[in-house]
């Protein structure tokens, strides 16, 4: 399947559910207008909810290359889109006894390409995921808005670089802070929800063939119980339902909720809590 094949809600729904991805119709709407459109799809919501698997579900549906930024705080454009090897530039420099003039130093042949470069420079179908823009901070996200406007960048000793085909642009945002609206405007929005218990154990059942419908069921309901209990430091994801089934069928019948909750939850306090409270108690 290629991009040209996401034509309705329908295909993009079709497309994910290929990679075991289960888009309700509010997603796979966002996903086919973000296709038609070229426009970047914002996804909003709690971490572990599947924001990042989006990208590598349609990238691996559509034989795209996915192109991965991963933000940070103090992240630039050097991170971001290019620098250059200093240390090669150095050793040429050395090699050539100071003969070599500055327009050779900063050639091609010296530029390392970062995520965005690379999604602009590269020939094929990308997805671009452009991962927790809110850990970012607000000088780079302007940057970004400029670049999601006219997807190019200038390199002062290279000149101006345009996209040879346009990405298919997702953003994620675990909303740790809010995002300037410039930058919501520029983008298709959709908020993903942790699932109703019915669609996690679709999505259970999908993501891992053959797993006993007992553990599809346990886990699903000691999850929605975790997720119910209003104190916990971070609640599990829909990854961690994933895995706690996949530990569940590991052990066999020696597989026990509590025993495993290492699975489920990352914070000791919250395990401890958890046990201190019978929170599983009966599932």
């Amino acid at each position: 399947m290629s991009f040209a094949e996401i034509g309705s809600v329908e295909a993009a729904s079709a497309a994910l559910a290929t990679q075991g991805y289960l888009a309700d119709r509010p997603l796979a709407l966002g996903i086919h207008l973000a296709v038609a459109l070229e426009q970047p799809l914002l996804l909003e919501g709690e971490a572990g909810v599947g924001k990042t698997e989006v990208a590598r579900a349609l990238a691996a549906a559509t034989d795209a290359r996915l192109i991965r930024l991963q933000c940070h705080e103090g992240i630039d454009l050097h991170h971001a889109v290019y620098d250059w090897d200093y240390a090669r530039q150095l050793l040429a420099l050395r090699a050539a006894e100071g003969g070599v003039d500055e327009g050779q130093l900063f050639s091609r042949r010296f530029l390392l390409r970062r995520p965005l470069l690379d999604a602009l420079e590269h020939d094929g179908p990308v997805v671009l995921l452009i991962d927790e823009i809110d850990r970012a901070d607000d000088e780079f996200e302007a940057f970004l808005l400029e670049f999601l406007s006219d997807f190019a960048v200038t390199i002062p000793e290279l000149g101006t670089i345009t996209a040879r085909h346009r990405p298919v642009v997702i953003l994620t945002s675990n909303r740790t802070r809010e995002l300037h609206d410039a930058l919501k405007r520029r983008c298709l929005y959709h908020w993903i929800d942790y699932p109703r218990a019915d669609r996690e154990r679709e999505i259970v059942r999908a993501r891992i063939p053959g797993v006993p419908e007992e553990i599809v069921v346990r886990v699903v309901t000691a999850v929605s119980r975790l997720r119910e209990h209003g104190d916990l430091y971070k609640l599990p994801g829909v990854g961690e339902t994933i895995v706690w089934a996949q530990a569940l069928m590991a052990l066999g019948d020696e597989g026990d909720l509590e025993d495993t909750l290492g699975a489920a939850l990352k914070v000791h306090e919250d395990v401890e809590r958890v046990r201190e409270r019978k929170v599983l108690e009966g599932v």
